[in-house]
C-alpha cells in the first residue's frame, strides 16, 4: 500500500497546524526590525510596548488582570515542558514533598522521580502519586492524607499538581474539588491546563491554582513559547541563570515574535469556544460512532466521562498499537499511541496502566485528536481506513 496523498491529521493533542491568521502576526512581527525588550532605547523599548500589549492580551483571554501592580503575572517559557518543570521545581520549599497525579504529562512525571531520585541539584524530595480511578479520574478522596500536615503523622506538601484534562483519553479532572482542598490545606496548586486552554473554557483566576501552564501549538499557535501563570503573591526560585529579565525568575531575550502570536491564537480559540467545542465533539463523537460498528474489538477510554471534545483513547484489542500506527501511517492517518513525548519509544501508557486497565487494551490503545480544520470527510475517510486496518491485522 503506498502512502495516500492527502494525509489525515489526527494527531492534535500533540501539535495543531498554525493558524494562516496567526502565522501572518508573527511574520509581521518578525519583519518589524530588531525586537530586545530589555534594551533601553528607542527600538528596544518598542519592543517592550508590543510584549507588553502581547502579554495583557493573553491576560484578558485567560480571564486575569496582568496589569495590577502586584497582582498576578505570567512568566514566557519555551512551552508547557519548560512551564511545568519550572513550577514543580521553583514553587514548593527545597525540602517539601510534592503531590502529583498518577496520569500527569512526562513533563510533570519525570521531574517529580527526577526530584525523588536527587538526580539534579538540591536534596532529595519525596513524591506523593494521587490514584486515579478506573475512569482516569484522580481519586480526589485520597488528596488531603497525602498532602499530610498536622495531626496525619507525615510532613506536609510543598505543591501539589493535577493536570486539568488528560492528554492521552481527554478526560477532564475535577480541578475544582483539588482546589478546593488545596486552599483547606493552605498548599499551592499547578495545574497543567496545556490541552484545556483553547480547546474548553478555563479562567486561570477562578480556577483557584497558584500557577498555570499552558502552550499555544496546541491551539493553533506557533511552538517555542509557552506561559506559566502565576498568582500574586507566589514567589518562584528560577531554573536559568544569567540575565533579569522577567524579574530574574526566567532569564533569556524574551521571542517577542513568538508571544505576539501566543497572543493572537489564544484570541481567536476563547473567541471560538462554543462553535469550536460544538465542531470538534460532533467529529468525535461521530469517529467513535463509526469505530464502535464498524470495529467489534475497539474500546473508548473514559467514554462516559467528561472529556474534552478533541479527544479519543481506543483500544483495538488484539491489534498491536505499533504496528497499527504503522500501518495507519502508510494508509495516510497521523495518530499517536500515547504521549507525543514519548511515543518515539512507545513504552506502554502510563495512564491506562494507572486506569488499571487490562493488557490487552494497553498493548493495542491509540490516540486520535481533531482540530477546527477536521472534517466529516476526514473523519468518515479515516473510519473506513482504520477499520480496513484493524481487520486486516486481525487475520493476521
Amino acid at each position: 500500500m503506498t502512502r495516500s496523498a492527502a494525509e489525515i491529521y489526527l494527531d492534535n493533542n500533540a501539535t495543531t497546524a498554525i493558524d494562516p491568521a496567526v502565522a501572518r502576526v508573527i511574520h509581521e512581527a518578525m519583519l518589524a526590525g530588531p525586537a530586545n525588550a530589555s534594551s533601553q532605547h528607542a527600538i528596544g523599548q518598542t519592543a517592550r510596548s508590543v510584549l507588553d500589549d502581547a502579554v495583557e492580551r493573553i491576560g484578558r483571554c485567560l480571564g486575569s488582570d496582568l496589569n495590577r501592580p502586584g497582582g498576578p503575572r505570567l512568566i514566557v517559557t519555551s512551552g508547557g515542558t519548560e512551564s511545568n518543570n519550572l513550577a514543580l521545581t521553583g514553587i514548593a520549599a527545597p525540602d517539601a514533598p510534592i503531590v502529583v497525579s498518577a496520569v500527569e504529562h512526562p513533563s510533570v512525571l519525570a521531574v517529580a522521580l527526577a526530584m525523588n531520585r536527587a538526580d539534579g541539584a538540591g536534596p532529595r524530595r519525596e513524591i506523593r502519586l494521587i490514584p486515579v480511578l478506573p475512569s482516569g479520574v484522580v481519586d480526589v478522596d485520597r488528596l488531603a492524607d497525602l498532602i499530610g500536615g498536622e495531626g496525619t503523622g507525615r510532613a506536609k506538601a510543598g505543591l501539589v499538581s493535577v493536570m486539568s484534562a488528560n492528554n492521552e483519553t481527554g478526560v477532564i479532572q475535577p480541578t475544582a474539588e483539588v482546589a478546593k482542598i488545596c486552599r483547606w490545606k493552605n498548599v499551592p496548586l499547578h495545574i497543567d491546563a496545556t490541552q484545556s486552554i483553547g480547546k474548553v473554557p478555563f479562567a486561570v483566576h477562578a480556577s483557584g491554582a497558584s500557577a498555570v501552564s499552558f502552550s499555544p501549538h496546541k491551539f493553533h499557535g506557533p511552538t517555542g513559547v509557552g506561559g506559566l501563570w502565576l498568582d500574586a503573591g507566589v514567589k518562584l526560585s528560577p531554573m536559568l541563570r544569567g540575565g533579569e529579565q522577567q524579574l530574574l525568575t526566567r532569564p533569556g531575550t524574551e521571542p517577542v515574535a513568538l508571544v505576539v502570536g501566543m497572543a493572537e491564537a489564544l484570541q481567536i480559540a476563547t473567541a471560538n469556544l462554543v462553535d469550536f467545542a460544538a465542531h470538534a465533539q460532533s467529529l468525535r463523537d461521530r469517529l467513535e460512532t463509526r469505530l464502535a460498528e464498524a470495529c467489534p474489538n475497539s474500546v473508548i477510554h473514559g467514554h462516559g466521562r467528561q472529556r474534552l471534545p478533541t479527544t479519543t483513547c481506543v483500544s483495538l484489542i488484539g491489534c498491536d498499537r505499533q504496528t497499527m500506527l504503522m500501518a495507519l501511517d502508510v494508509a495516510g492517518i497521523a495518530c499517536s499511541s500515547g504521549s507525543a513525548c514519548s511515543s518515539g519509544s512507545s513504552p506502554p501508557s502510563h495512564v491506562l496502566t494507572a486506569m488499571r486497565c487490562p493488557e490487552n487494551q494497553i498493548d493495542s490503545a491509540l490516540r486520535f485528536g481533531v482540530s477546527k480544520f477536521s472534517t466529516q470527510e476526514e473523519i468518515n475517510r479515516a473510519a473506513e481506513l482504520i477499520s480496513r486496518c484493524n481487520n486486516r491485522l486481525r487475520q493476521m
